[in-house]
């Protein structure tokens, strides 16, 4: 019997992940102590995805600076405290046998606002309950939360820097993969996309001038941390609008970034304007990471209500993306993996040992 084609390895540079079902970034809101210093929590939530069998995990939207969080809580690679901190979670992954990334974020306009948990509170926290003045290509705000401010030319080559420091510290805290975030409506994907970038220098107007930021962020990064680390860019492919950031062009800004040095693209949508129709439904986004993987010629992952394993396994089958990338089912059940290769009938050598009285008999 072949192996399913989800539970065959990939591998990128020097680097072999022993599956393709991945865990993407999920915000924890977690640092309490709005240090941006992973905890218990997070050596937890991380461990129990490593134990449970993903080939790739990829931490949290880590952010590169203090006011490019999205919430006071959330992690960051701005500072060596927080690079001691990550060293123990990412031992532990590795040690599981996964593949260990992070997203390095920025978010913009969408910056500054209250945790997911544990307030009555949403949208944009006050500056005298610990929000912050937001920065974004123009200043058009995002709905219901606080204006931004444009960004001088001086402040966004400010956020390129930020970017590539915090990739050095990432690979001295252990990191593997290191992923630019440039969707969902923060940072990168507002320059990237006409609905919020109305600039009209060189970082603004046509799509060579849109993708710079993020094109030359791929080309220093990669400089900084040389050729064994993997670099990948997460996208929103499209804004779901008529006119504007679409897959055609995100297929061309992929392709300027995998010759600026990035590796693979993680494609997902929305994020950057509201009131659009998204037809969401189980993979609605697989489409996506296949157009940018055909034209762009490029590797791609899938996400996106990719719950089932038959599901996943027909993503890699049929060559529609090189990976699938297991969100909210994650944490549901941090050991999806396990249970797909049982279900899958994939002959794998990661069960671990402490948990092989459980392990379920395989399917005729």
């Amino acid at each position: 019997m072949s192996q399913p084609a989800l539970f065959t390895p990939f591998t990128i540079r020097h680097l072999t992940m022993r599956n393709r079902a991945w865990v993407p970034p999920m915000c924890q809101y977690s640092c309490t102590n709005r240090d941006g210093v992973p905890g218990a929590w997070h050596q937890v939530h991380y461990g129990a995805m490593a134990v449970g069998g993903a080939g790739l995990i990829i931490a949290e939207a880590t952010a590169v600076s203090p006011e490019g969080r999205i919430s006071p809580h959330d992690t960051g690679l701005w500072n060596e405290e927080q690079v001691a901190a990550w060293k123990p979670i990412t031992a532990f992954v590795k040690s599981q046998g996964a593949v260990v990334g992070v997203q390095l974020a920025h978010a913009g306009r969408k910056a500054s606002i209250w945790p997911d948990w544990g307030f009555e509170h949403s949208g944009s926290m006050p500056l005298d309950e610990g929000g912050w003045e937001t920065l974004a290509p123009s200043a058009v705000e995002f709905p219901s939360y606080r204006a931004p401010r444009a960004m001088s030319s001086e402040e966004i080559t400010w956020v390129q820097s930020d970017f590539v420091a915090a990739a050095t510290r990432a690979v001295d805290a252990g990191f593997q993969v290191l992923e630019i975030h440039a969707a969902h409506g923060y940072l990168m994907h507002e320059f990237l996309s006409p609905a919020s970038n109305l600039r009209d220098d060189q970082y603004g107007g046509p799509l060579e001038n849109r993708a710079r930021l993020l094109v030359d962020t791929v080309r220093d990064m990669r400089r900084a941390v040389g050729d064994d680390i993997v670099i990948g860019v997460r996208f929103s492919a499209t804004d779901w609008l008529t006119e504007g950031w679409n897959e055609q062009e995100c297929a061309s800004v992929a392709s300027w970034c995998r010759e600026a040095g990035a590796d693979m693209f993680d494609i997902s949508s929305g994020g950057n304007v509201v009131g659009v129709t998204i037809p969401v439904s189980p993979g609605y986004q697989v489409p996506l990471a296949h157009f940018i993987k055909d034209h762009a010629q490029v590797p791609t992952a899938a996400v996106g209500l990719i719950t089932e394993f038959e599901l996943a396994n027909s993503i890699i089958d049929e060559q529609r993306a090189d990976a699938v990338l297991i969100g909210r089912e994650s944490l549901r059940d941090p050991h999806w993996p396990l249970r797909a290769a049982v279900a899958l009938n994939a002959e794998i050598d990661y069960w671990p040992p402490q948990y092989k009285r459980a392990r379920p008999r395989p399917t005729s």
